[in-house]
């Protein structure tokens, strides 16, 4: 993809990854990484966490290089709390690893950590995310990081002198000025897996970076109190009351804390990108200690990595509490395409935040990402506005579904709306939109339509939705005064010669001007424009009670030219 690295921001990091790559290791596969806790509901946040190295992994693909993307999932963390909508009896795991958690009633998974992972892993697929898993649980459990472990320990002084350096500045300074959560939707999301907030290791029998699962109640609810260097010996206490020693170099139930285990992950999986969040980046947090302990006692370099902002969402009303109160990534594919979402995270640099629109602000959305397409069509499009554009419709292994006939989004959800989900109506709708070239099957307007449908269904409540008059309004169409009457006579003429979305939408309009003696043509004045909003709410009034409703050609075309005539027959 030919752009330029001044205006495209992935071009830039990737330049900047492989020019890193080849520093460290020449011709070797250049690793991305992201990390995700399945503590819980993976969120739209949380996904920037992936979409920023997949987009610069993906791009550094494209140009020809051998790159992996590589996701960690942190399923050996411990469980922190029990979240709403799930039995407080959960309360009794508090401590144990994820992967040791049962998972939520009525799941078909093994324990906590596949329950959530599952539906991430499926958002991903449908989003052409390639990635390289890692379980961070066979990681520890399987004796991969022994000698990584193994060394921390013996090198725990030094660690503990780093650590010391910063919990010295974090009494004596102010706290670090924190970005403002685009929503409280964000805001509740911050919190993250809270691994940024473990503690570090330091206990009244001296300074430990590993932490022991308890053998007999298998919660991190430990305490070391010594290590010998020579035998590997390590003895624990638990709150439980069980203690025991155990020799290190065979012992794999437990974890290095998280401000020594971040950076040995980075020296062990040769990390060159990885991007954080702002709860990892202020003075003193992981991020910020991590670099210094690769450098100073792993011996590595820490990898390139942006500070990522917040993604707020628009429109939460609807969304369950016992989600987490905070979309996912499958929340979001239900009512947007895969390239839809993918453009929201590739045409903003990591540091600015944006808002996912669960509200009505999704038709704007669709209607910026249409008019795109068509610049794109036709050689307009700005270079930084085609880099997203090309990074949203595919990946470096080839294109992602598209809808064939891309309907707008809104005239779609007006049409779900009055059909009230008939599959046959819709089709005579969708039909009449364009009688020169019109829709032949519903599957020509999927997967779109199929999100429309879920949107109004899901996000629109009730008391919104479109229900068209049975019967005329008679003491209404009684009341009318003869300039109404007019300009409904003059709708019902042309209506007929005028029966396709674009006629439609241009009668409509041209009313109004016809009786103020103006051709359908004339430029809308001030005063023009007043009288059609009162020619349209009284449309809206006769068709389906109310003075809004979805845009008025798509009305007609849905409530049909027959009923159009009788509800407005006066």
């Amino acid at each position: 993809m030919a752009v330029s690295s001044e205006t495209d921001w992935v071009s830039r990091f990737a330049d900047e990854v492989i020019a890193e790559a080849e520093r460290r290791a020449p011709g070797k596969t250049i690793v991305c990484a992201s990390g995700l806790s399945p503590s819980g509901p993976i969120h739209l946040g949380n996904l920037r966490e992936v979409m920023t190295p997949h987009l610069v992994a993906d791009e550094i693909r494209r140009r020809g290089y051998e790159c992996v993307h590589i996701i960690s999932w942190d399923d050996y963390d411990r469980f922190r709390k029990v979240p709403a909508g799930i039995d407080p009896a959960w309360a009794e795991h508090i401590g144990k690893p994820l992967t040791s958690v049962p998972a939520p009633h009525g799941s078909p998974y093994a324990n906590w950590a596949e329950h959530f992972k599952a539906p991430m892993i499926a958002a991903l697929a449908e989003m052409g995310i390639e990635f390289h898993g890692i379980s961070q649980t066979e990681r520890y459990t399987s004796g991969a990081y022994r000698e990584q472990i193994l060394f921390a320990m013996r090198e725990r002084e030094r660690i503990d002198a780093i650590l010391a350096q910063y919990r010295t500045k974090d009494k004596g300074a102010s706290p670090a000025p924190r970005q403002t959560p685009v929503d409280e939707a964000e805001a509740a999301a911050v919190e993250g897996s809270g691994a940024a907030t473990e503690d570090d290791g330091s206990a009244a029998a001296g300074y430990f970076p590993y932490k022991p699962y308890c053998s007999a109640c298998e919660r991190d609810l430990t305490t070391v109190t010594s290590y010998d260097d020579e035998t590997t010996e390590l003895a624990y206490t638990c709150v439980c009351g069980f203690s025991e020693v155990v020799r290190l170099s065979e012992h794999n139930r437990g974890k290095l804390v998280w401000k020594v285990d971040w950076p040995m992950r980075w020296q062990y999986e040769g990390v060159v990108f990885e991007p954080s969040g702002v709860d990892h980046s202020s003075p003193g947090s992981s991020f910020i200690v991590g670099g210094q302990i690769i450098r100073d006692v792993f011996g590595g370099d820490q990898p390139i990595g942006p500070m990522y902002a917040f993604v707020g969402i628009s429109g939460m009303a609807k969304m369950s509490s016992s989600k987490g109160g905070v979309p996912t990534p499958a929340d979001a594919l239900e009512i947007m395409e895969a390239p839809l979402l993918r453009w929201l995270y590739a045409r903003r640099k990591p540091n600015q935040s944006f808002k996912i629109a669960f509200d009505q602000e999704i038709q704007r959305l669709y209607d910026e990402w249409d008019a795109l397409a068509r610049k794109v069509a036709d050689g307009t499009a700005l270079p930084a506005d085609l880099a997203a554009h090309a990074r949203a419709i595919g990946t470096a292994a080839g294109p992602l579904p598209t809808t064939p006939r891309p309907v707008p989004y809104r005239t779609l959800a007006s049409v779900v709306d009055v059909a009230a989900g008939d599959p046959e109506q819709t089709l005579r709708i969708l039909r009449d939109l364009d009688p020169a070239d019109p829709i032949e099957s519903l599957d020509e307007t999927r997967p779109r339509l199929d999100r429309a449908t879920h949107w109004v269904t899901t996000q629109v409540p009730v008391e919104q939705r479109t229900r068209v008059r049975d019967e005329p309004d008679a003491e209404l169409l009684a009341s009318l005064g003869d300039a109404e009457r007019e300009s409904l006579r003059l709708l019902l003429e042309g209506i007929d010669e005028h029966w396709s979305l674009e006629a439609l939408t241009t009668l409509v309009y041209s009313v109004p001007k016809l009786q103020a003696g103006l051709p359908a043509d004339a430029k809308p004045t001030p005063e023009l424009k007043v009288a059609q909003r009162e020619f349209f709410a009284l449309l809206y009034r006769l068709l389906v009670g109310r003075d809004t409703g979805p845009r008025l050609p798509t009305l007609l075309l849905a409530v049909g030219a027959g009923r159009v005539r009788k509800l407005l027959d006066a």
